[in-house]
């Protein structure tokens, strides 16, 4: 029920382009700004598209649009509610 969760920092004049780039794949990652000041976007990816995620974000990283691509626990998972 719960995706793979994922969490990288993007220079703030990238951040259009990087999530512009990950909409047009289709069914493949939910991404959402979590700290605007620190510049953190979240990724919630599934058993089954996490393969062509990082394959994407490794091709983001060779290009310097994303930093610190970190999986994390869900947190939430771990929010109470």
């Amino acid at each position: 029920m719960y995706g793979i969760y994922f969490q990288a920092h993007i220079p703030p004049a990238h951040c259009f382009l990087v999530i512009g780039i990950l909409k047009s794949y289709e069914h493949i990652v939910f991404t959402r700004t979590l700290h605007v000041d620190k510049s953190i976007l979240e990724f919630f990816t599934t058993q089954e598209t996490v393969t062509t995620f990082l394959a994407i974000m490794d091709n983001l990283k060779k290009h310097d649009l994303i930093f610190n691509l970190q999986e994390m626990p869900n947190r939430l998972i771990h929010e109470s509610v």
